[in-house]
């Protein structure tokens, strides 16, 4: 069953689905998506977006649209859930949380760091104060989320689910208070990185705590998986990171974006305002994931090369920019043009001596209704450092390597880019080609993803103490295919049980975002008390299933895994 999110939304607690006569809504982990009383198509959908907060259970306005109908309240300790109609409006803080107390002792940011486990107690820092929440962990309406904050600061979280600052919350935090940060370690939180201008990665943003770092320089993260499924527009702050060389530091008041190449009457030079007020403006949401995302489960059958990403090299955001289509038709690009081949798309992130480059195919680019973009904003707000600010290329339903970020030059061709990342990399070979008979030569560019699926939740080597189990995670589909089913199965695929789908009603093939699916299995007697697995996998709208085993899709660079996902639990009777 797809629950199309433009008709309505769902509110879930505990796998089960909460109702009024004004409208059904949704929450889960973090936060919740809120759609009632929305139209059929995407542009409501986003305009309907809210943060959705794991502790208190209260909904953020992010639009106006909302404030006619109301919005849902939930308390924070007792989980009660409550409907009004009237006008939201923010409520006034008095926000004295966190300043300095004369009458408790400080404490070194180091022995903070070490009471990040149920084992050690759970610590957290907001502002100059520390707090032992270690009796709240259990009684937390988001489960063990709160622990992604142990041993560290509650800001960064509570800066993306500001519903969090509201006077009881706050309130409530001041009474788990037993100290203050000390001072020399409050100066050292303070600093800012240091710039490093000769060095290529010596202009490095400063990141969200929740970020799993996979490798450094370049940088590359992914966040944790209990969280990824919990919005469907991922935050920027959470949005998996898959950096090839350093991030580079763009003025925008100089930067400028080059056309040229075959079938280019005369390159031209935009700059940012430039493409704001010579194009239309054109509003997406799209997933992006990256090719190597579920690497790691190819290494457990044999190792491969390349960043050990998890499942979360993957997020979905609203990107709004200009269509690279109308671009190239401004500079006399045309599709009946024999020359006129390939795009390539050239990043200002470079190593001295290279620029990141790729390709994508020019019938692609130019393909209004393929929805290229040359995008400045990401989910209403200018494109972070890490994500290609100031202009990125996005390229909907196509591996995120070909979707340039810190874009600057768009060069039409006769033939694919010669870049390192174009043809000595993102290549995908049969399983029994190793790295002595590897020939990239031989091998054709990947495009567009095949069908893809993954479980976020339980995470792996959950105990589940009830009679039934709720699993959660996306699915997702290259080339604009959405998803048609996704099939979840506890007893080793001998029976299946179809999940509830969330997605955007969009045109066939057009359907650039994730799906999030959802679903709730009881679990039968034989296999309470026991260890097994839950299996998911995704059927796309033209009808293509993921594979069974890891060993049918392995290849020696670990790209393209869209094998069966498997999660190991247990069951513990009560």
């Amino acid at each position: 069953m797809t629950r199309q999110l433009g008709n309505y939304a769902k509110l879930v607690k505990g796998g089960r689905y909460l109702s009024s006569n004004q409208g059904i809504f949704r929450q889960n982990g973090f936060g919740a998506i809120l759609n009632n009383h929305c139209q059929k198509n995407e542009a409501d959908f986003r305009s309907a977006l809210l943060i959705r907060s794991h502790h208190s259970g209260n909904w953020e306005k992010k639009s106006s649209y909302f404030g006619i109908f109301g919005v849902v309240i939930a308390g924070a300790i007792g989980g009660t859930l409550l409907y009004t109609s009237k006008v939201y409006s923010a409520e006034k803080v008095n926000d004295k949380g966190g300043e300095r107390r004369l009458d408790l002792r400080n404490i070194r940011i180091n022995e903070v760091r070490k009471h990040n486990s149920k084992e050690n107690g759970i610590w957290v820092m907001y502002k100059q104060g520390v707090y032992d929440i270690t009796k709240f962990v259990d009684k937390h309406p988001g489960g063990d989320k709160v622990l992604l904050a142990a041993g560290g600061e509650l800001e960064p979280f509570w800066d993306m689910y500001t519903i969090h600052k509201n006077q009881h919350t706050l309130d409530w935090l001041e009474s788990y208070r037993i100290g203050n940060l000390h001072p020399e370690d409050v100066k050292e939180r303070q600093k800012r990185p240091v710039v490093k201008p000769d060095d290529p990665f010596g202009y490095e943003p400063t990141r969200h705590p929740a970020l799993r770092t996979n490798s450094s320089r370049p940088f590359t993260a992914e966040p944790p998986f209990e969280l990824l499924a919990d919005n469907f527009v991922t935050p920027a702050e959470l949005f998996f990171v898959r950096n090839h060389l350093g991030v580079p530091n763009v003025d925008v008041n100089k930067f400028k974006l080059e056309i040229q190449g075959k079938g280019v009457k005369k390159p031209i030079t935009l700059s940012l305002d430039d493409l704001k007020k010579n194009f239309k403006h054109h509003t997406i949401t799209s997933a992006v994931q990256c090719a190597g995302n579920r690497r790691a489960e190819l290494s457990e059958y044999k190792p491969v090369k390349g960043v050990s990403w998890g499942i979360a090299a993957i997020s979905n955001a609203t990107w709004t920019g200009v269509k690279l289509s109308d671009v190239l038709t401004s500079a006399g690009v045309s599709a009946d043009d024999d020359s006129v081949q390939h795009i390539h798309l050239t990043g200002l992130d470079n190593d001295t001596k290279n620029f990141y480059e790729a390709s994508i195919p020019a019938a692609q680019a130019l393909d209004g209704n393929k929805d290229v973009l040359l995008a400045w904003d990401m989910n209403g707000k200018p494109l972070t450092p890490d994500h290609g600010y100031p202009l990125r290329c996005v390229v909907p339903g196509t591996i995120g390597a070909r979707q340039v970020k810190w874009l600057y030059k768009v060069t039409v061709s006769d033939e694919e880019s010669k870049s390192h990342w174009q043809q000595n990399d993102y290549k995908q070979f049969n399983p029994t080609i190793d790295w002595g008979t590897l020939d990239y030569k031989k091998a054709v560019p990947i495009q567009e993803y095949p069908v893809q699926s993954a479980i976020c939740e339980p995470k792996p080597n959950t105990v589940v103490d009830d009679d039934e189990i709720t699993l959660k995670g996306y699915a997702y589909s290259g080339g604009g295919r959405g998803i048609l089913r996704v099939d979840v199965s506890i007893d080793g695929g001998k029976t299946w049980q179809e999940a509830e789908l969330e997605n955007i009603k969009r045109p066939v093939y057009k359907q650039w975002a994730w799906t999030l699916w959802e679903t709730t299995i009881e679990i039968p007697q034989d296999l309470q008390g026991k260890k097994f697995q839950v299996l998911c996998k995704a059927t796309d709208t033209a009808h293509n299933t993921q594979p069974e085993f890891t060993s049918s899709v392995w290849n020696v660079r670990g790209l393209i895994n869209n094998a069966w996902h498997r999660v190991g639990v247990s069951h513990q009777q009560s």
